[in-house]
């Protein structure tokens, strides 16, 4: 699914900086946006689960559908192969392909490029606290970057965590999200 998306955001826009294009690309191939697209073609509908992931919401779980639209396309690629699959796969994203507005910033992987191009550093997340029951978990992450301040971010998930504490990072350490679009 990155490959078919990378090539064809490249075809519509190559005058469009790498880091721009990653941004793009990272913003239509995530657990978010995937359940979205998910949820509109109806594919909670058709997921066999169990009784109880069924009663707790699990067709309507960001994590199920997005793995479920995953494996459908998986299985369509083994299928027909990786042109048709293509062929669905930019169908099914032909709006935000085409789409002149910006995606939805990935902070992480800006904090990754902006460590990778000023310091001999990577940026480490940890989960510094876990709250709530097992079926509503809250966690809080700490982000740190040897010479800058840390940074925490909570989220739904780690990943939407770490995303936020991400972010956090930046505004904290004013890191500007347009400038590193840029570069």
């Amino acid at each position: 699914m990155e490959l078919a998306i990378s090539e064809a955001l490249f075809a519509l826009y190559p005058e469009s900086q790498e880091g721009y294009l990653t941004q793009r690309r990272a913003a239509m191939v995530n657990q978010t946006s995937l359940a979205v697209k998910a949820r509109e073609i109806e594919i909670g509908l058709m997921i066999y689960m169990g009784k109880g992931e069924d009663k707790n919401g699990g067709r309507n779980k960001d994590s199920i559908l997005a793995d479920a639209l995953e494996a459908l396309i998986g299985a369509y690629f083994l299928d027909r192969g990786y042109l048709k699959s293509k062929g669905m796969i930019l169908k099914l994203f032909k709006v935000e392909m085409e789409s002149m507005h910006a995606p939805p910033l990935d902070f992480k992987s800006m904090l990754q490029e902006y460590a990778q191009r000023n310091t001999d550093q990577i940026p480490t997340y940890k989960v510094a606290e876990e709250k709530g029951t097992a079926h509503a978990r809250i966690f809080m992450v700490r982000v740190s970057l040897a010479g800058f301040q840390a940074a925490k971010g909570a989220g739904t998930s780690k990943k939407v965590a770490e995303q936020n504490a991400a972010h956090a990072f930046l505004e904290k350490n004013k890191l500007s999200s347009d400038e590193m679009l840029r570069k």
